[in-house]
C-alpha cells in the first residue's frame, strides 16, 4: 500500500507524493481518507519551520490532525465496520517519514481506539472535531469558568463562543480586529476591541495567538479574574507585573484536548446543541495541496481549508 500524502520535505517545501504505509497490527484499522483540514495554527509553524521542538518533530513529515474517512479494513474487537465514517486525529504509519500529526494522506493505518465513529450526515464538517474538542477542553477544563470575553473570531474563537453557549453560559463578547471576520456570530456579539469600554471580565479566553496581548487582557479582568490561553504562541509571552498583582490575576494554559473532550463534543453535536456549520470556507483537491496551504495561511477570508482526497488516489 502506497497512498498519497502531503509531505513537508523541509520548511516551506511541500509535496504530494506516494509514501509507504505500515502494515496493520492487531487492534488497527485502515481508513480511506475523504477529507482533511489544514490548521492555520500548528501546521503554519510546521510549514514555516517555527514550531518549537516537540517529540516527533523533524523533516520530512506528514502533517494534519483533522481527517475524516471510511473504514476500509476493520478490527473485529473495535466494533467498527467496513464503510463506517470516522474521525481520525492523525496517524503514525509512514515508515521513516515522521508523523507528528500524520493525517493528511489518502489512506492511514491507526489504532481503532484513536478513531471516533461519526454520523454520515456530518460529512466534511467532521474534520472540525479536533478544533471543537480543543475549544471544549479550554472552556470546560476543571476549575475554569465559562468565558465572558473571547479574543479572536477565527474557527477556534467561533467554536469557543458556540460551545460556551452550548454549555449554558451567557453569550460571550468576542473581539475581532478584522472587519471581514466579524460576521457569522451565532447567539453572541462580535466587536472591534477598540470599541469595548467594559471592564471586570471574570474569565477571558484568548484564541488570537498574539504574544503581546496579556497586558491588554489583564487590564480588562475583574479582581481574581482568569485568562485562559487557548491559542498556540510562537513568541515568548510576557506581562507587566503590577497590574496583574493588583488584580490577583490568574493565567491558565489549555493544553491539547483529551479523549473525553472529543466524546463530549460529539454528544453536543448529536444533541443539537452545537453546530459546525459555516466554518469551512475553502476547498481544494488534495493534489493541489501546495497552493491550498498558501491560501490557508495568507488569505484573510479563509477560515478553514479542506483538502479533498476522494479523487487523489
Amino acid at each position: 500500500m502506497n497512498p498519497l500524502a502531503v509531505v513537508l520535505e523541509a520548511p516551506e517545501r511541500l509535496d504530494v507524493r506516494p509514501v509507504s504505509l505500515a502494515a496493520p497490527l492487531d487492534g488497527d484499522v485502515i481508513v480511506d481518507v475523504e477529507w482533511s483540514g489544514i490548521s492555520t495554527g500548528t501546521e503554519r509553524l510546521l510549514y514555516t519551520g517555527a514550531m518549537p521542538e516537540f517529540p516527533g518533530m523533524g523533516y520530512p513529515l506528514v502533517p494534519g490532525y483533522e481527517c475524516v474517512g471510511r473504514v476500509m479494513k476493520d478490527d473485529a474487537s473495535s466494533g467498527l465496520k467496513e464503510g463506517d465514517r470516522v474521525f481520525v486525529p492523525g496517524a503514525r504509519c509512514f515508515g521513516d517519514i515522521k508523523g507528528l500529526f500524520g493525517g493528511s494522506a489518502s489512506r492511514v493505518v491507526t489504532p481503532a481506539a484513536r478513531v471516533v465513529r461519526v454520523a454520515d450526515d456530518l460529512g466534511e464538517e467532521a474534520t472540525l472535531l479536533a478544533l471543537a474538542a480543543t475549544a471544549h477542553h479550554a472552556v470546560a477544563m476543571p476549575g475554569a469558568q465559562l468565558p465572558e470575553l473571547i479574543v479572536g473570531h477565527g474557527v477556534l474563537g467561533r467554536l469557543l463562543a458556540r460551545i460556551t453557549v452550548a454549555l449554558g453560559g451567557n453569550p460571550p463578547v468576542v473581539w475581532e480586529t478584522s472587519e471581514s471576520r466579524r460576521s457569522g456570530a451565532q447567539g453572541y456579539k462580535v466587536i472591534d476591541p477598540a470599541e469595548d469600554t467594559a471592564r471586570g471580565y471574570a474569565s477571558v479566553c484568548d484564541a488570537s495567538g498574539a504574544a503581546d496581548i496579556l497586558d491588554t487582557l489583564i487590564g480588562k479582568l475583574s479582581p481574581g479574574g482568569e485568562i485562559i490561553l487557548a491559542g498556540f504562541y510562537e513568541a515568548r509571552l510576557g506581562f507587566d507585573f503590577p497590574p496583574a498583582f493588583m488584580r490577583e490575576a490568574r493565567i491558565r494554559i489549555a493544553a491539547e484536548w483529551k479523549e473525553q473532550d472529543l466524546h463530549d463534543t460529539v454528544r453536543l453535536i448529536s444533541d443539537g446543541k452545537l453546530s459546525l456549520a459555516g466554518l469551512i470556507t475553502h476547498h481544494s483537491c488534495a493534489l493541489e495541496a501546495s497552493s491550498a496551504y498558501r491560501t490557508a495561511f495568507n488569505d484573510p477570508d479563509c477560515l478553514k481549508m479542506i483538502l479533498d482526497w476522494r479523487s487523489a488516489k
